[in-house]
């Protein structure tokens, strides 16, 4: 890879293929122990939507490659791109978009999409890296190739009502449009009695992986689901919504998820359920299923 391909790494990926993890993570940046010297406090900022970095004790900063002189203290920029490389071979250039409110990248860029059957077996150890079991992941997805900027890419496909689809990769969080909530339905019958309600389609597939281990237990009748996609569209997400007796709600534990629940019960009263308490010290159920305590 030359320098410009080198500077689009993204820097938590980096720093999480050789070995630093954030103490502290949010959508928009992360903080960590500085990592080329003894920090007691954090004090590593990466800023993720700039994908820049800046150490607070020191007062240095700059991109992935002055990060490297730091780590590899070399300032032959050769032979940094070289130990860059070395260090994760499996990471790849991010294609770098504008970022939504909520932290999803925003693109109008998508050409030649081609949506097919999830077999890429990148994208199968991803889903397995996020603890989905394969089979399920195999059957409710699918596998997208599209060209932005003049380049290639695939990605994990979760098809939404509208004909877009969220589309994942370990590098890359966005969505083909038009954006809208997705709604399965496992059972053909008229009286919707209970649905469960996710934000993302990754909590979706936790879910029923979970279920699959017996980690979760659903009722005598499999419920529908509801996934927003973003709690951005709880609007859109009203009207099938009400429409069902029992509404269990697995959303993310923060408070943009509780927000949406307490809109949910103010609307709808006692039949919408929160079920955080499955999941009290997790962020999500992804991190629930793969048991990452939030810090």
């Amino acid at each position: 890879m030359n320098i410009a391909q080198i500077k689009q790494i993204d820097l938590v990926d980096y720093l999480r293929a050789i070995g630093f993890s954030p103490t502290k993570e949010s959508a928009k940046s992360a903080w960590y122990r500085a990592p080329y010297r003894e920090d007691r406090t954090p004090s590593f900022k990466v800023n993720k939507d700039k994908n820049l970095w800046y150490d607070f004790g020191t007062a240095q900063n700059g991109d992935i490659i002055d990060l490297a002189e730091l780590l590899y203290k070399s300032k032959d920029v050769s032979r940094l791109l070289k130990l860059i490389e070395n260090a994760a071979p499996a990471l790849a250039p991010r294609v770098r978009t504008p970022i939504s409110p909520n932290g999803e990248r925003l693109t109008d860029q998508f050409r030649n999409v081609k949506v097919v059957d999830l077999n890429h077996e990148a994208l199968k150890s991803y889903l397995q890296s996020r603890g989905i079991d394969l089979n399920i992941g195999e059957c409710e997805c699918k596998e997208v190739h599209y060209a932005c900027y003049k380049k290639e890419y695939f990605a994990v496909a979760f098809p939404n009502i509208a004909g877009g689809y969220e589309i994942r990769n370990p590098y890359f969080k966005g969505c083909i449009a038009p954006k809208d909530i997705s709604i399965i339905r496992k059972a053909d019958r008229l009286k919707r009695d209970c649905c469960c309600l996710f934000e993302g389609f990754m909590d979706y597939l936790s879910y029923l992986t979970l279920v699959k281990l017996g980690r979760i237990t659903e009722g005598s009748e499999t419920p529908d689901y509801i996934i927003l996609n973003s709690v951005g569209n709880i609007s859109r997400g009203i009207e099938p919504i009400k429409k069902y007796e029992v509404i269990h709600c697995y959303l993310d534990n923060d408070d943009a998820g509780r927000r949406v629940v307490d809109t949910l019960q103010e609307l709808l009263g006692s039949k919408v359920q929160d079920m955080f308490a499955a999941y009290p010290l997790y962020k999500d159920l992804n991190d629930f299923l793969r048991n990452k305590k939030k810090i």
